[in-house]
């Protein structure tokens, strides 16, 4: 199962390549040395001979290379002898099969000498499993230093060959009692390395589901992952026939009870445990033993404390596909049958082997049994999973139909899978037995508000609440939902009042989740409007209540408005990024990842990217985005990525975002429309379409049921900033645009005096922004107020602001032409903040002024812009980038990778990205070939 001609790299061998050199020229006493590489077949093991081959000859090493046949003893010594007739010095000719074995061995080795010549001698054996017993006795007389030639020997030899009285098994274990023979044991390619090297052969762009699917189906088997991934490139779905019959050639090889157990493994649910397969496979205990050795031994099967599994589950697809119908069906009924008289019933594997034995009736209560245990250990992927069969086992006019509509609905709600929840709520909805319509309305509106649609789903609690068939538990819900909304629309009035209200209907009424979400609310309105302290103590009060609960919506819900409020209003960003990285890791080890989790891994990256740490940013959203969170959780990820890509200057990535959240949010709330908007204005100037960006900001400012003044204060600023750059490019101001924005800065600050203290200091500071733009637009620019704006954001430890207030300072005193060193100093810092973030545009901006007024900066800054096309891709590239891209195009892993250059594989999986964004390439291989044509070009 060799591969030749592969189209990728050498994946995850860097270290090995480099161990077995250095065991080749360890030479023991006798002046030999020798390293046998074992592996299952196509795991990589003619590769790896091939590349040291090439690497070591020349290198004092005279390189012969020979493969041995499965033809028996009929030919003595083929490998070496064929080996030497091709190379450039021949043999002289001899019979190898008659005469004395001792002279015959002196003679070949006497050939080997005459072949190496002054050099070392690198004899290489593919295939040595199948290796005649004449050439066995060679290696054995040579290893021992008998043949009196400096010699070196690398063979590889196919694991599953050597099992039972194999004569190879004799040799190696003789040849390993020397010091100087060593065996390397060639391991699959784990996910990360299966990952690399898909990518590597299919172009990129591959879906991280579509590569674990290769994954779980080669076992990280390198030959069978190259089959996969050109399938994957050409469209392919079906195995292809390459592979098919491999493994069909291989299965056929195996002893009729052994591929007894291999098919009987194939149709059940790994692991299975060896009594389940004594049942289905039906053999004596002894012949079972031995029957599951013989399928270990040709590794087809893995065998561990859980049970067996299938090396590879193509194994399974190939037989499938060999295995009449009423055969399946058989096994799969045997597997139901071992399963139910088992002490402990296994539900989730039950259900799918009465399915496939063709009994859906005996399925429908495992089905149930399996949604409810997975209910109970909050794993609501899987509770969707079982409520989703359960309806299809189900006929549309069963009475059972009612609850299980209920329960799926909610599970698809708790994992994530909204616009399903909100599918089956209509069908519940149209049934005669279907729940009263307090409990529908407010179902509709937590399903609504989860997809992103909160003005819709505001209308719903309303409703739910004026029902008439409400009751007060209802009604205690009805209001902390309620509540809670109206934070993520921005109108804290409003949620102070209805969660003053919600609390006292929860305490005396409600349930847990309604106690922490109305607590929740409270406490971040609270803190925002008036009382920090108190506030932060109510919601820290959440926080316990629903570890004490341990439900994970309640824990969502607490940490989520924790970490918020501290990395927003607060401007604790330090703790709040700890929180929402504490919280993150509590949610996703109680199954909630694609919802709660990704929000508060949102909410820690929107910190990280205020003080200045986009990397690292980078890093959480890229882990975030790995759940594919869909409604409000995919906007909260989008927004938060948006903002790193209009930083990092990546037009099209931040478009692709922008649009996608739009299309998200279908009557979403001022909470997330304002920064969509805000970030659209961003874009548009970084393009420098003016109106584009008046337009969007104008847009926003129609937004006025909201009262969160930080989030109006970050859009003022971009409206007026836009004006003001349009202004200095010679652009007309439009002066009503500018009247609109200066009554919203006049209605931020009248409401600076009514929120607490740390959220009035953050709103000043947009308001310093504000001011200076005005100054700009205006013609009157202040360096000392931009000054001063400077210090502020420096306090607040907010570097990107801090660096434009200081490009602003220089600006003024520029234009005024007084205090140039001062300005230089401005710039240099701005500079430094800019380029330490990442934040590419901005950085040539500084550079570009410091140019137009012939400054003269730091010799490590640059003096002129970056030209937007350079000649040399290379040239857009950090020098720790360049290092990463070389590594790349040796093949290595982010982990390999990590270990050269001493820093973390989540480093470097961020300068990867960085590398593809700046290149403008999709995959690693595409990458290496950019740096791979420029050494060609060099």
């Amino acid at each position: 199962m060799a591969s030749e001609g592969d189209d990728g790299p050498l994946v995850g061998r860097t270290g090995t390549l480099a161990e077995v050199q250095a065991d080749l020229r360890d030479v023991g006493p006798g002046g030999t040395a020798a390293v046998f590489v074992t592996g299952e077949s196509g795991v990589g093991k003619t590769r790896l001979l091939r590349e040291i081959a090439d690497k070591m000859r020349g290198s004092g090493f005279a390189v012969l290379s020979g493969t041995c046949l499965d033809i028996g003893d009929a030919s003595p010594m083929h490998p070496v002898l064929q080996a030497l007739r091709r190379s450039d010095r021949r043999p002289q000719p001899f019979d190898t099969g008659a005469g004395d074995a001792g002279a015959i061995l002196e003679r070949v080795s006497l050939e080997l000498q005459n072949f190496a010549g002054e050099q070392r001698l690198l004899l290489i054996l593919d295939d040595l499993q199948w290796a005649d017993r004449s050439t066995r006795q060679l290696l054995l007389y040579l290893l021992a230093g008998l043949g009196d030639v400096p010699l070196s020997v690398l063979a590889a030899v196919r694991t599953e060959a050597l099992h039972g009285a194999h004569p190879l098994r004799r040799v190696l274990a003789e040849l390993r009692r020397l010091r100087s023979v060593k065996v390397v044991d060639l391991a699959p390619l784990d996910r990360e390395q299966t990952l690399a090297l898909v990518n590597a052969i299919a172009g990129g762009g591959i879906e991280a589901a579509d590569a674990e699917r290769v994954y779980q189906r080669s076992g990280g088997n390198p030959f069978v992952v190259e089959e996969l991934a050109r399938d994957l490139r050409e469209g392919r779905v079906e195995l292809s026939d390459t592979l098919r019959e491999i493994f069909l050639a291989r299965v056929d090889e195996l002893p009729p009870n052994a591929y007894t157990v291999v098919r009987a493994i194939a149709a059940g649910v790994e692991p299975i445990g060896h009594a389940s397969l004594g049942r289905v496979a039906g053999l004596p205990e002894d012949h079972l033993i031995e029957a599951v050795r013989t399928a270990v031994a040709h590794r087809f099967v893995t065998s561990g404390p859980d049970g067996y599994r299938l090396r590879h589950r193509l194994v399974a697809e190939v037989l499938a596909a060999e295995v009449l119908p009423a055969e399946a069906t058989a096994l799969h009924l045997r597997y139901a049958q071992a399963l139910e008289a088992a002490e402990s019933v296994d539900h989730a594997r039950l259900v799918h082997h009465w399915q496939n034995a063709g009994d859906p009736g005996r399925a429908l209560p495992s089905a149930l049994a399996a949604a409810h245990a997975a209910e109970q250990m909050y794993g609501f992927t899987e509770a969707n999973r079982y409520w989703s069969l359960a309806l299809d086992l189900t006929s549309g006019d069963s009475p059972e139909r009612t609850e299980l509509l209920t329960h799926a609905a909610e599970a698809a709600h708790l994992c994530g899978e909204h616009q399903r929840a909100l599918a089956r709520l209509a069908e519940l909805a149209g049934r005669p037995d279907a729940p009263g319509r307090c409990e529908l309305h407010l179902r509709r509106a937590r399903y609504l508000a989860a997809a992103g649609r909160s003005v819709t789903a505001e209308a719903e609690y309303e409703l739910a609440l004026d029902a008439p068939d409400s009751t007060p538990r209802q009604r205690a819900s009805a209001a902390a939902h309620l509540a809670e909304l109206l934070l993520h629309l921005g109108r804290y009035g409003d949620a102070f009042e209805r969660a003053s209200a919600a609390l006292d209907l929860a305490t005396e009424n409600g349930t847990t989740a309604d106690l922490v979400r109305a607590s929740a609310a409270l406490g971040f309105s609270s803190a925002f409007r008036e009382d920090p302290a108190g506030g932060l103590a109510v919601l820290r009060q959440a926080v316990e209540i629903a570890e004490g609960s341990g439900h994970p919506v309640d824990l969502g819900v607490a940490y989520l408005h924790l970490a918020e409020l501290l990395a927003g209003p607060l401007n604790n960003v330090e703790e709040g990024v700890l929180v929402a990285r504490r919280g993150a890791e509590r949610l996703a080890s109680l199954g909630a990842g694609r919802t709660y989790q990704t929000r508060l891994l949102a909410i820690a990256a929107n910190g990280l990217f205020r003080v200045g740490q986009w990397a690292e940013a980078d890093a959480v959203l890229e882990a975030a985005m790995q759940h594919r969170p869909s409604g409000a959780d995919a906007v909260e990820l989008l927004l938060a990525r948006c903002r790193l890509w209009v930083g990092f200057g990546d037009v099209d990535a931040a478009h692709r975002d922008l649009d996608a959240v739009a299309t998200l949010l279908a009557g979403g709330g001022a909470r997330h429309v304002l920064p969509m908007l805000t970030l659209r204005a961003g874009l548009a100037m970084l393009q420098g379409r003016h109106d584009a960006a008046r337009a969007a900001v104008q847009h926003g400012l129609t937004e006025t049921r909201s009262d969160d003044l930080v989030l109006l204060g970050v859009l003022a600023w971009h409206g007026l900033r836009a004006e003001a750059e349009a202004h200095a490019r010679g652009v007309a101001v439009d002066p009503g645009a500018v009247r609109r924005l200066r009554t919203v800065v006049d209605r931020v600050a009248d409401g600076s005096g009514s929120v607490a203290p740390p959220v009035r200091a953050v709103v000043d500071g947009y308001l310093d922004l504000c001011a200076g733009e005005l100054g700009r637009i205006e013609d009157r620019p202040d360096a000392g107020r931009w000054a001063r704006a400077a210090a502020t954001w420096d306090h607040r430890h907010q570097p990107y602001p801090a660096a434009y207030c200081r490009l602003r300072q220089a600006e003024a005193l520029l234009h005024g032409r007084s205090r140039r060193a001062v300005a230089t100093t401005a710039l240099r810092e701005a500079y430094r903040t800019a380029d330490a973030m990442g934040a590419r545009p901005f950085a040539a901006e500084i550079v570009a002024t410091a140019q137009r007024f012939r400054l003269v900066l730091d010799d490590d800054i640059p003096t002129e812009p970056p030209a937007p096309e350079p000649s040399d891709k290379l040239d857009v590239l950090t020098q720790r980038e360049r290092e990463v891209l070389a590594a790349v195009a040796e093949g290595l892993t982010n982990r390999e990778i990590g270990e050269r250059l001493f820093i973390s594989e989540r480093t470097v999986g961020v300068h990867v990205g960085h590398i593809f964004d700046k290149l403008q390439v999709r995959s690693r291989a595409a990458a290496s070939r950019v740096i791979m044509g420029k050494h060609r070009v060099a």
